[in-house]
């Protein structure tokens, strides 16, 4: 690496953490305060940096090119393999749903083998309060309760969690074991379960649940699956830059 761009890089890498003085960059560089002035005006001028009344700090190309970074760890890329191995080990329907602003939406599925299929597509959207994707993401973004507390919870089915208090609850108790199910409460004789995953800031915007009719499997044949579910989730976490738990 050459020395300008490395000094470059460690530039940057101090601004990002704070602001800075010309006199601490070049003490940080180990040069002259002129030879600091110089890369400094040169990042200016690609908006890497900016000068400000408490020194210089990141410019706004540089916290838009994060952006672009981050944006582009898109989840359906990422979970794809891991979904085909959860699917190929334990042969029910996979879906991975994920927050398209306001909506929960089915971004991708894995068909189960020898089954009938499943009614859900990708592009989809899944009911926050009666799915189990939906349950194992509003759990851990209670600022979305907004959405199914407003007005009246539609009840798709008897089993369907319609009253507010109940739903509360419900969420506490999936926030506290990590998983969330669904036993018939958006279609009836379909359950599953589901499992949150994490971006590198440890925010849940999307979930994975393995799926199936009752006939092939209840709501306690797939429970025994929750160590391969959580297990796929958590990989898929990590992929994304999760550290935490």
């Amino acid at each position: 690496m050459s020395e300008g761009v490395d000094r470059a890089m460690r530039v940057l890498e101090l601004l990002a953490r704070e602001p800075a003085q010309l006199g601490g960059v070049a003490a940080d560089l180990g040069v002259h305060k002129s030879t600091a002035l110089r890369l400094l005006q040169t990042l200016e001028s690609g908006g890497f940096a900016r000068r400000t009344d408490g020194g210089w700090t990141v410019g706004l190309r540089l916290i838009d090119l994060a952006q672009q970074a981050l944006d582009s760890l898109d989840v359906r890329a990422v979970a794809r393999p891991h979904l085909a191995a959860l699917g190929r080990d334990c042969g029910h329907t996979i879906h991975l749903a994920q927050l398209v602003d306001d909506d929960l939406v089915y971004v991708d599925k894995i068909e189960a083998r020898g089954q009938v299929r499943m009614y859900s597509r990708i592009g989809r959207t899944a009911p926050l309060h009666a799915s189990g994707v939906g349950k194992a993401v509003l759990a851990y973004r209670p600022q979305l309760t907004r959405l199914v507390e407003g007005g009246a919870l539609p009840a798709y089915t008897p089993a369907t969690i319609s009253d507010p208090a109940a739903l509360r609850a419900e969420l506490a108790t999936v926030a506290e074991q990590g998983w969330a199910a669904d036993d018939g409460e958006f279609e009836p004789l379909i359950t599953c379960v589901a499992a949150p995953v994490r971006h590198a800031d440890g925010s849940v915007t999307a979930a994975v649940s393995v799926t199936a009719p009752t006939v092939v499997a209840t709501l306690a044949d797939l429970r025994h699956l929750l160590p391969q579910l959580l297990a796929t989730t958590q990989q898929i976490s990590r992929d994304l830059g999760w550290s935490g738990p």
